[in-house]
């Protein structure tokens, strides 16, 4: 089946982060934007069928997510699509990924323990650690020809500290599209069993992946299940975020029984959004396909990017990342600092691109632009950052 991913739809008006909301991040409303890691595709054919059968139905109750129709599309997800075995009683609904990180950490760690992160990383994970009172410790990638890989060396001697007690991993890597392959997550689970630190792993991107790659769930690895808790979603597979919901593997049952006792009995919020729920349980059932020809079409995206920044625009450089939407632009060599690209970004391109400094990045400047979109959009973009590249260096 051919999927319309070129196809141009609207989002103006329809309270979108992205589009009408542009002027938080960017200070302007009418900027084009490649900012939120949302994508501009309708979601498969399958979850739009079935939210409107429901809507047509018009009852809107409370809906229950502990049941076999929700747990079963998720271990066929991970059996056909990773090779993962997946209890059924490891699987817990949150209502996001980050509630899910939150929780755990709060029910692992005491205020003031260390949880250790590397950087550049997800700008949430920041917010939300600072907010939680624990001490955050920075594991700065190495950046070397393009590539990012983990600092081990620095690594062990963090998670040697007893104050360590949880490592916040990401799987695949954002901002920097890197997919940890088996050795470097073994290396990871060895050093965290030595200190008896543990794993929390945000494997959200998990299923946009490109060639010669595969995404592994730590889980499959580590002969030690109960130190490892994966928080993940649907939202980024599908393009769903809105429906609401993510799901949570926590092997371990003690830790399980008490993140279930703050969700439903503290924070009243154990009751799921149905269309949340018929997005995972047709998108993993029956839409296999679609991501499929998703994770194609956003390769020729990066193929695109890549060639036309080679072509284009040599004072900066780009690598097709390993997974994602989001193309990681190193700007590092442009004598112009972060402000004054953005501002030119802005002003000159009228494009909203994320700055690097966002993301915690250790060295260099950087860009990160979403090109989760039809391609039309994103050739507009380029021809923009490249106005805007041409003021600025």
């Amino acid at each position: 089946m051919t999927i319309p991913f070129d196809k141009v739809i609207n989002r103006k008006g329809t309270y979108s982060t992205q589009w009408d909301f542009a002027k938080d991040r960017f200070g302007k409303s009418d900027v084009l934007p490649f900012s939120i890691s949302d994508m501009d595709f309708q979601c498969p054919p399958e979850i739009l069928q079935a939210i409107q059968e429901y809507a047509a139905h018009g009852i809107f109750g409370y809906t229950r997510w502990n049941h076999n129709a929700y747990k079963s599309s998720i271990t066929y997800w991970y059996k056909s699509r990773f090779t993962a075995d997946i209890p059924a009683d490891w699987i817990v609904y949150s209502p996001s990924v980050i509630y899910s990180i939150s929780k755990l950490i709060e029910i692992l760690t005491e205020k003031h323990d260390q949880i250790i992160l590397q950087t550049p990383g997800y700008d949430a994970f920041f917010k939300q650690l600072t907010a939680s009172n624990r001490e955050m410790v920075k594991n700065p990638l190495l950046y070397k020809d393009g590539s990012y890989s983990i600092d081990f060396n620095l690594l062990e001697k963090q998670l040697s500290n007893s104050k360590a007690k949880v490592l916040l991993f990401c799987n695949p890597h954002n901002p920097t599209g890197r997919v940890w392959n088996h050795n470097e997550l073994q290396h990871i689970i060895k050093l965290c069993e030595k200190y008896q630190v543990k794993i929390i792993s945000d494997d959200i991107h998990m299923d946009i992946v490109y060639r010669n790659r595969s995404y592994i769930p730590i889980t499959n690895i580590t002969s030690n299940p109960d130190n490892i808790f994966i928080c993940t979603s649907a939202s980024k597979t599908f393009n769903t975020p809105s429906l609401g919901g993510s799901y949570t593997f926590i092997p371990d049952k003690k830790a399980r029984d008490q993140f279930l006792t703050i969700m439903k009995q503290r924070d009243g919020l154990s009751s799921a959004s149905i269309f949340g729920l018929l997005s995972i349980i047709k998108g993993y059932n029956h839409s296999a396909y679609w991501v499929d020809n998703l994770v194609d079409y956003l390769y020729e995206n990066m193929k695109l990017v890549s060639s036309f920044i080679k072509n284009q625009l040599p004072d900066i450089t780009f690598k097709i990342p390993e997974s994602t939407y989001l193309a990681w632009i190193d700007c590092s060599n442009l004598q112009s600092s972060d402000d004054e690209i953005q501002h030119a970004l802005v002003n000159t391109g009228n494009v909203g691109i994320m700055s690097g400094s966002v993301y915690h990045v250790n060295k260099g400047k950087f860009l990160r632009m979403n090109v989760g979109c039809p391609r039309s959009k994103v050739i507009d973009g380029l021809e923009r950052l490249e106005k805007s590249i041409k003021v600025v260096k």
